[in-house]
């Protein structure tokens, strides 16, 4: 059924290009034909009116029917420009099926010769040799990384107390050089306050003598 219907798509879908294309003309020729009818009505109207001006109702009225005629025209001209905008639609729409069934019919053909390639058999053979190869790497990143020689007597209890020896130490001489830089600044706090205290009791004395 749909070998049917979509059996040729590359020639099915230059066909429809082709429709939706004279059908776009058709569309452009019946808008040109509306526009000059609408000026045609327009310029009846014109007429009528000035026909009117002068009194001449026989040929005002005559002016009027050829505009009756006209917008009777332009009616019938979008009722084809709708037809057209529907087939046009249409159209449209069943290129569009076409393409997506034609991508999916490619898209499952794909699939199946990527299966028919791939054997379950063989996915499983080859992650049974990836882990093999991991466990294996492992192994000989353990060996390589175990001390060997004088280096596997060392005590890792007594590496860990010089360790805490060492960074006490550090700590201590942290404390020592930081006790002078405390009292420098004690020093200078001091030395600003009996300033202020000295300015203070020099502005007093001034004031008590002036009064």
């Amino acid at each position: 059924m749909l070998n049917r219907f979509f059996g040729k798509p590359k020639q099915e879908a230059a066909n429809t290009l082709t429709t939706l294309d004279k059908l776009n003309e058709t569309l452009e020729m019946l808008e040109k034909k509306e526009k000059v009818l609408l000026k045609k009505a327009a310029a009846e109207v014109e007429k009528a009116k000035e026909f009117a001006k002068v009194r001449n109702k026989r040929a005002a009225i005559q002016c009027l029917k050829r505009k009756r005629l006209y917008e009777q025209q332009i009616e019938q001209l979008g009722n084809f420009q709708l037809r057209v905008h529907d087939q046009m639609i249409m159209l449209e729409g069943a290129k569009a099926t076409t393409e997506t069934v034609d991508a999916l019919r490619t898209g499952a053909a794909a699939m199946k010769a990527m299966q028919k390639a791939t054997n379950i058999d063989d996915v499983d053979k080859t992650m049974d040799e990836i882990n093999e190869q991991t466990e294996n790497m492992k192994q000989i990143q353990e060996a390589l990384s175990t001390p060997i020689g004088a280096a596997a007597d060392f005590d890792e209890d007594e590496l860990e107390a010089e360790l805490e020896e060492l960074e006490g130490n550090q700590l201590v001489l942290f404390l020592k050089s930081a006790q002078p830089r405390k009292m420098n600044l004690l020093h200078c706090r001091l030395r600003w306050h009996f300033k202020a205290y000295t300015r203070e009791l020099f502005f007093s004395l001034c004031v008590l003598a002036l009064g």
